[in-house]
């Protein structure tokens, strides 16, 4: 899977998923578990540096590199 998402991105997907996973632990119920998925979800793609719906879209956050 190539990168598709850049730095800043992954810092935003980072800082949402622990307000998503604080704000479902707050509220709990149905709608803790879906901020938990959401959570979740911000985690994976942050880590992995790779969103399947960016990828399905065709776009890309990252840097354009350049031929050395």
């Amino acid at each position: 899977m190539p990168t598709n998402v850049g730095r800043a991105d992954r810092i935003i997907r980072l800082i949402i998923a622990v307000a998503a996973a604080f704000a479902g632990f707050r509220l709990g119920g149905t709608v803790g578990y879906v901020l938990y998925a959401v959570a979740a979800l911000m985690l994976v793609t942050a880590a992995l540096g790779w969103c399947g719906i960016y990828a399905l879209l065709g776009l890309s956050t990252c840097p354009v590199q350049r031929g050395r």
